[in-house]
């Protein structure tokens, strides 16, 4: 398992935790407006916008803001337009890291993961200095216990997938970043019903470093994760399962 994907299954352990933080709300509306932005507002014309707000609803999301969100990502309601930018940085002992934020305010958002990576020893980087590292890749989680691992398999494979792989009891499919639309509808069209869908970057090589430095690293992935504008972040930290037993005792 690469170390992204165990990063997510931490992710995945921590889900409760971050939803009676209530922080989740926040970040799940931003997805439903890029969603209905980007593909309309009509959850049955929009495979993307349907994610997002059963994901909205599975987290206990108000109605209403669901339906607030959906609006303002058409066009309307108050407001302000948002704004996608990828920051690059590096962690301690030169990691690479790719920070993905939406935000109404980008001077608000420099600063915040600015003041984040300095205070772990990191430093933000140029434009380009660290983006030739990494590549886009389709993420797709499939809801259900017991999934049959072959059928799944067939299906994504045979719509163009890369890899079908199962994280802790939760299957989980790979695709190129141009099949990854299609992969999706396949599995939907199947009958599978989709818990995450997105594009996420992988690492082209990863960083070996020792567990004590691999766990600032995390440190700080999980630091930028927390903040309110960022949507996802990357990095090409080898995640061994030493250095994740250390992460979670720290």
């Amino acid at each position: 398992m690469s170390g992204h994907s165990k990063w997510s299954t931490i992710k995945r352990k921590k889900g409760a935790e971050d939803a009676k933080r209530g922080k989740i709300f926040t970040r799940l509306a931003r997805d439903i407006m890029m969603a209905a932005r980007d593909g309309g507002g009509d959850e049955n014309a929009n495979p993307r916008l349907k994610i997002a707000v059963q994901k909205a609803k599975a987290n206990n999301m108000p109605k209403d803001n669901i339906e607030r969100a959906i609006l303002r990502g058409t066009g309307g309601g108050d407001g302000d337009a948002l704004e996608e930018i990828t920051y690059e940085g590096y962690g301690p002992d030169g990691v690479a890291f790719l920070v993905d934020v939406l935000t109404d305010n980008k001077n608000r958002s420099l600063a915040d993961v600015k003041r984040v990576f300095n205070r772990a020893g990191g430093s933000l980087a140029s434009a380009g200095s660290v983006g030739w590292q990494f590549e886009q890749k389709g993420y797709i989680q499939l809801n259900g216990e017991k999934l049959d691992f072959d059928t799944v398999f067939m299906t994504a494979a045979e719509a163009g997938a890369d890899d079908v792989v199962d994280e802790d009891g939760t299957v989980v499919v790979y695709t190129p970043r141009d099949m990854f639309g299609a992969v999706e509808q396949a599995l939907i069209a199947a009958g599978y019903e989709v818990a995450e869908g997105e594009l996420q970057w992988e690492a082209k090589n990863e960083s070996e470093l020792p567990v004590d430095k691999a766990v600032q690293n995390m440190k700080l992935l999980e630091s930028l994760e927390e903040l309110d504008d960022v949507q996802a972040v990357a990095s090409n930290l080898m995640i061994t399962d030493d250095i994740v037993s250390a992460f979670e005792t720290a």
